[in-house]
């Protein structure tokens, strides 16, 4: 198997961004637009992952996705337009790894890319102890206890509790969870972190998880 990352995509102008933040992390990449090469570009080099995009020209990436779980168990990374959860669950159970929607943001494609080669290298990503995430179903486990998350609390605490220690500033935190570009006022984030703060509480009482830095943002420490 090579350390290359396969990115499965038709927009050039996409594929470009890609390439270039994946490089910045120090990956190598490959680009395909054609879906009918994918298969056979696979079988020869055997990539490190797959990004790979559900609409193509040639062949669908689903079908893609499930000729290649019949002979590989590379980690694949769906991205799409396609926000059906039909479309989601199908994706995952031919067998990929993870799926992301468009538009999204290229800094959370490559720590969506990071955090599946760590699990597909055994390793586990670091992280609060005693705290899950499942990712699929927008889950997070504290003590045993699930915390009832919104889409952007999960998102939000995903951010936090897998950078232990890191500041990270408002307008951060609204980059990385509102993806679309919506104009939301900086003070959002912390109506998000007092229901945070609120739900993590009942699960682990006495314990301040969030802490926040008055003028700069919020980190999570245990």
């Amino acid at each position: 198997m090579s350390d290359v990352i396969l990115i499965v995509e038709d927009e050039l102008k996409l594929a470009s961004v890609l390439t270039d933040y994946l490089h910045q992390a120090g990956l190598e990449t490959q680009c395909l637009g054609d879906g009918l090469a994918v298969v056979p570009w696979v079988k020869e080099h055997q990539p490190a992952l797959i990004l790979l995009d559900l609409m193509l020209p040639g062949k669908d990436g689903l079908e893609i996705c499930k000729e290649i779980r019949s002979f590989s168990p590379t980690p694949i990374i769906i991205t799409t337009a396609k926000v059906e959860e039909i479309d989601r669950l199908l994706g995952l159970e031919l067998g990929a790894d993870d799926y992301i929607c468009k538009p999204f943001s290229p800094r959370e494609v490559v720590a969506r890319i990071k955090a599946v080669l760590r699990r597909s290298a055994g390793g586990d990503p670091p992280g609060a102890k005693g705290l899950v995430f499942d990712e699929f179903r927008y889950r997070a486990i504290l003590n045993g206890r699930d915390l009832d998350l919104t889409a952007v609390e999960f998102k939000l605490l995903n951010i936090l509790a897998t950078n232990l220690g890191r500041i990270f500033g408002r307008q951060q935190l609204m980059d990385l969870i509102y993806q679309d570009q919506r104009i939301v006022s900086d003070r959002t984030i912390d109506s998000h972190i007092k229901k945070l703060r609120k739900k993590i509480a009942v699960a682990s009482p006495g314990k301040e998880y969030i802490q926040s830095f008055y003028g700069v943002g919020y980190k999570f420490e245990q």
